[in-house]
């Protein structure tokens, strides 16, 4: 079985992003404009990058939340 270098992130039934793991961590690639602050990041884990995108979204006023 192998392992999977790409993980979707997902935050409030929205799809932030992908992560795709590299030598180092896991560059973040923003599919909602919304997150595009993360765009090109590099995450040491997958939850780092789960959660900056939580935090991002609940601080931006203007994003409508579902």
């Amino acid at each position: 079985m192998s392992q999977s270098n790409a993980f979707a992130i997902e935050v409030q039934g929205r799809t932030a992003g992908i992560v795709v793991a590299e030598r180092g961590g896991y560059t973040f690639f923003a599919s909602d404009w919304t997150f595009r602050d993360l765009d090109r990041r590099v995450f040491r884990y997958v939850d780092q990058a789960e959660r900056a995108a939580q935090q991002l979204l609940t601080r931006r006023p203007d994003t409508p939340r579902h």
